[in-house]
């Protein structure tokens, strides 16, 4: 126990440190949100990932892999065609338009200037929608965070929940972007090793491929089919997370970040060997953990990795790979506490109550809004049941479904108006809060809430951009500025 209340605390000191750091590089909120663009494609790529994938990596994937079997395999499928399409076809356009459109550091203030809204509308649904499905999403990595001080020091789910937030508001309220860009960096490649060795040692552990086959045959076999107790529905539902990348804030500012957007390939081709690398660990940690604990069954699976973990290594290595977990926690929350900070500071307060604030006033009321996003993100993870699946879930789908569209839609479509816009905002988030409560009429309604709310948000899209007044011609002006960039020969510096 000793050893890993070391490793814990040097590990944290880290994070402290680079945090103090970034505190006296941070000048305005330019730097606090964005970092004054400076991110190498390296730093940018492990940063979306280790941003993206959170504890929900090592402690939901497992758990529902554990729990259920292959039939989850489609959830990662999803994740992975999901991730590419976004690098592939968003990063580049966002990271040069977001420059075209008056330089905007956040995605409501880049929806602001892409569309010329004049009334504020737009930007204000932005962040309301930011606000409230962040703070649930904070909500499971604070969640996350509880479980694992409990599980690893055996202490209460509450004080877990206490040290991990403190840990994190902290070093998020000092340090900003900077620092959280550097220390997923960090993060990353834990969680990356993390995955590798903690699958590997339990394969060597176990005997080999064919014992762990037969260990599971012998209790489970239909947790090796992956088509089992689901059917197209089921299958759609898990393919369908792979549509919220196009709409996750904490995401895209990573490619607003870049320094360029030639630097956007080389991040690519990074993140996605890293996450197909991370996801294949996290879906053997669960797979072989079925075999693993077939005799002594888990009362929560989603501490699988963690009980791996104490079990096979010694207090030191088992140490650093239980701070992975709170990498992972800290990588996704803290990104988005910074992305709900934003929203509060530059959303509201500068656009309706200060708009003459300074940039020192604008940094002093981000982190503020970050220890009140805390607060309130406090208290929805302050169940010790809550499924940390479920509240990703619903988070993700709310963000997907609200965001996704519209900003494939603005960088795609020169057509697309402020009405447009603003209907696929507001019927995607009225899908996904509605949509759940009609599980209970089975067939297409078993769907998970992303999918319907994402096709509806594109169909709104569609028909209030084309019945409505078309954009201007400084909108067309600003859409064709920015294709010429991205089109510009290689040898020649880029914005």
């Amino acid at each position: 126990m000793l050893e890993l209340i070391i490793t814990f605390t040097f590990y944290i000191l880290a994070i402290f440190t680079v945090g103090l750091y970034s505190y006296f590089s941070t000048r305005n909120l330019n730097d606090y949100m964005l970092g004054s663009r400076t991110l190498s494609g390296a730093i940018a790529a492990l940063g979306a990932g280790a941003s993206d994938m959170s504890s929900w990596l090592l402690l939901a994937l497992p758990g529902a892999i554990m729990l259920h079997g292959l039939n989850q395999i489609w959830l990662p499928i999803g994740l992975a065609l999901g991730a590419f399409f976004n690098w592939q076809f968003v990063a580049k356009r966002l990271r040069v338009y977001t420059e075209v459109a008056k330089d905007a550091i956040t995605i409501p203030a880049y929806l602001e200037h892409r569309f010329h809204d004049k009334t504020k509308i737009l930007r204000s649904v932005t962040a309301i929608v930011v606000l409230i499905f962040f703070t649930f999403y904070a909500a499971a990595g604070f969640s996350a965070g509880g479980l694992l001080f409990s599980a690893t020091f055996h202490i209460g789910y509450i004080l877990g929940l206490i040290i991990t937030a403190t840990v994190i508001v902290v070093y998020t309220c000092i340090g900003g972007f900077l620092a959280i860009a550097w220390v997923d960096f960090f993060q990353g490649t834990l969680m990356f090793f993390a995955l590798l060795i903690v699958p590997a040692v339990t394969l060597n552990h176990l005997g080999g491929l064919h014992e762990i086959t037969h260990i599971i045959n012998a209790h489970a076999p239909f947790k090796l089919n992956a088509l089992t107790d689901t059917n197209l529905f089921g299958i759609l539902s898990l393919l369908a997370w792979g549509l919220g990348y196009f709409g996750q804030p904490h995401i895209l500012v990573r490619f607003m970040a870049t320094k360029t957007h030639r630097d956007i390939p080389k991040a690519q081709f990074i993140c996605m060997a890293w996450m197909n690398i991370a996801l294949y660990g996290a879906i053997f940690t669960g797979l072989f953990g079925i075999a693993f604990f077939a005799q002594h069954p888990l009362a929560n699976t989603e501490t699988v990795f963690l009980q791996l973990a104490k079990t096979l290594f010694n207090p030191w290595i088992a140490g650093l790979l239980l701070a992975a977990v709170l990498s992972a926690t800290m990588s996704t929350t803290s990104a988005q506490l910074l992305a709900s900070a934003s929203a509060f500071a530059e959303d509201f307060y500068h656009r309706f109550f200060r708009p003459q604030a300074k940039a020192q006033e604008l940094l002093m009321v981000s982190r503020s809004g970050v220890v009140l996003i805390t607060c309130v993100a406090f208290v929805l993870a302050l169940n010790p049941h809550s499924s940390i699946l479920n509240l990703v879930g619903y988070a993700w789908a709310g963000l997907g479904a609200a965001f996704g569209p519209v900003i494939l839609f603005s960088l795609f479509w020169r057509r697309m108006n402020l009405f447009g816009a603003l209907s696929g905002m507001v019927v995607g988030t009225i899908t996904v809060i509605i949509w759940p409560h009609l599980h209970k009429f089975g067939g297409i309604f078993t769907l998970y809430e992303l999918l319907p709310a994402f096709l509806l948000s594109a169909l709104s899209i569609l028909i209030f951009s084309v019945i409505t007044t078309p954009p201007s011609a400084k909108i067309y002006q600003e859409f064709d500025q920015t294709l010429a960039v991205l089109n510009e020969p290689k040898t020649l510096s880029s914005r």
